[in-house]
């Protein structure tokens, strides 16, 4: 009997450990076991006034990012890396970028799609210029073979064509002559005029700026080209990236507005002294595209032109820029 009113003593205090209620012994005996009990009301009281404080800060860090986010000072453009300019600076950019370049030569490669040039879809070249229009083009197959020689110079243009066994000549103002041949030599001269910079503002023609976003756009007016008309339509588009104030885009129209061919310009090198100046940044006015992708108007097809390698203010030699004359088109021996 003493052996079982023991192990039932035993039993009773583990269920007094285990439970939450008042003890249902009495004080003398419960006192051990009530001081063993956790205080769970003091705990959750503490917990709840950290939780109170930890809120609290909480929100006084958010109101301060608020406030913060509020009053800052937008960044403005030039941190950003966006240059300001005027059309009339823009015009000067683009005619010191024209005077730095006294002569040039280059070799590139074109991809020709569409038909632009029916002699072939492939011309590995080379361009002679000497300032301030006198420019050669030659074109080759891939294996060497020539096909063909174009040189202007003042008015004056002659085109050969080897293959053909022909030899076109006249005046710039008018290549009638020339046929369906005129448009891509056409074509390859204003896509050149990119890599020569001779994109200048004309003196007979004005200007007008529009900012877009990352870029400027410069559109020019000028007289109706070959007609003595008073009107001054719109000519030519050209997009400045405001980082760099480079000419990255160009439109070229017709009298009636529409658009005659538009020019993409990419990758720009510096094709000066390999010497850096003293604040260590090339001389912007000589960095040329070596990318260049042409898209015509009409719809005649496109051209990008990959130059390899680009030369300039070195001297040339007069054969180097060939030869031009105004006279009917005579056959020359094919060489």
């Amino acid at each position: 009997m003493s052996c079982l009113r023991n192990r039932m003593l035993k039993t009773s205090a583990s269920i007094v450990l285990a439970s939450f209620r008042p003890s249902t012994y009495p004080r003398g005996y419960a006192s051990a076991l009530h001081s063993l009990r956790p205080c769970w009301t003091n705990v959750l009281s503490i917990l709840w006034s950290k939780l109170s404080v930890t809120r609290h800060a909480l929100l006084a860090l958010l109101l301060c990012l608020l406030v913060t986010a509020c009053t800052t000072t937008p960044v403005p453009e030039e941190a950003a890396g966006l240059k300001q300019a005027t059309a009339e600076e823009l015009a000067t950019l683009l005619r010191q970028r024209e005077a730095a370049i006294r002569t040039m030569k280059g070799l590139f490669s074109a991809k020709v799609r569409g038909g632009l040039i029916p002699i072939s879809t492939r011309v590995e070249g080379a361009v002679y210029y000497r300032r301030p229009n006198s420019m050669r083009l030659r074109g080759f197959t891939p294996i060497g073979g020539e096909l063909f020689e174009f040189v202007q110079a003042d008015d004056l243009y002659m085109l050969r064509l080897p293959t053909m066994g022909r030899v076109l000549s006249g005046r710039q103002s008018d290549m009638s002559e020339m046929g369906k041949l005129a448009r891509p030599f056409e074509l390859s001269v204003w896509a050149m005029g990119g890599v020569l910079g001779t994109s200048a503002i004309g003196k007979d023609e004005t200007t007008k700026l529009v900012e877009e976003g990352t870029r400027y756009r410069l559109d020019v007016f000028g007289p109706r080209p070959g007609a003595a008309s008073t009107d001054r339509p719109l000519l030519r588009r050209m997009w400045f990236d405001r980082r760099t104030l480079l000419v990255v885009q160009e439109e070229r129209l017709n009298g009636a507005g529409e658009m005659d061919a538009s020019i993409q310009y990419e990758d720009f090198r510096s094709i000066g002294e390999t010497a850096l100046p003293a604040n260590g940044r090339p001389d912007s006015r000589l960095l040329r595209p070596f990318k260049i992708s042409l898209e015509d108007g009409r719809g005649q097809g496109s051209v990008q032109v990959t130059f390899h390698e680009i030369i300039s203010n070195q001297e040339l030699k007069n054969e180097e820029l060939g030869r031009v004359s105004h006279r009917s088109a005579l056959p020359e021996p094919v060489s």
